[in-house]
């Protein structure tokens, strides 16, 4: 069973949820050894969509690089909540599939999986987020605040991905598998990184992100 399928059946602990498939077979090791060169093109999509701030570290740094991605869109939606305690529905699908097109990027780059990032589809990589219906107006101007601690050990927890991210890089090249335990350790630091995103900046959901990776 597929960690999708295992979440789609629990109940949800969070309104933003991430899960990737486990690439329970050889990967290729050519182009994980080329990674770097291999998502350019497709990173200089994203780029040209976010006014040229490419997001490749979108799924550890996911607090400041929402700044980036979100762009003049944050202020406008503080206003559009703060005003009308609502938020716009078009606004919201379209920073949804913005996201899960960011994050099979990042997934991409940093070799949880090989397959090539699609345009439209979630492939591997399941994102997804429960639409607000019922927002506090006030909570927005200061989330980012409220988000600090969340910041500080994402941060350590960052410095700590990129190191299993190069124990993963000569574990494919000389064994063609992610082991299993780094890789839910960076499924977890991807998936906390985007619900403190979703809570502090792109402002889906007035529930504080729980310290977890699971």
């Amino acid at each position: 069973m597929s960690a999708a399928q295992t979440l789609s059946m629990s109940p949800r602990v969070y309104p933003a949820n991430l899960s990737i498939d486990y690439p329970d077979r050889q990967m290729n090791r050519l182009s994980s050894f080329f990674r770097i060169f291999t998502v350019i093109p497709i990173a200089i999509v994203l780029g040209l969509m976010t006014n040229g701030a490419l997001t490749w570290g979108a799924h550890v740094e996911g607090w400041r690089t929402s700044l980036m991605a979100g762009g003049i869109l944050f202020l406008p939606l503080v206003l559009m909540i703060l005003f009308r305690a609502k938020y716009p529905r078009w606004w919201f699908d379209f920073l949804v599939n913005f996201l899960r097109y960011q994050y099979r990027i990042s997934v991409y780059l940093l070799l949880l999986r090989d397959d090539y990032p699609a345009l439209d589809e979630q492939q591997a990589v399941h994102l997804d987020v429960d639409y607000p219906d019922d927002l506090n107006r006030w909570l927005p101007l200061v989330k980012w605040l409220l988000a600090l601690p969340h910041f500080v050990v994402l941060m350590i927890l960052g410095i700590v991905y990129y190191i299993v991210l190069i124990i993963a890089w000569f574990a494919i090249l000389f064994t063609a598998r992610y082991p299993r335990v780094l890789f839910d350790f960076s499924v977890g630091v991807t998936r906390w990184s985007l619900r403190v995103s979703a809570y502090a900046f792109y402002l889906f959901t007035d529930k504080y992100p729980p310290f977890s990776l699971q």
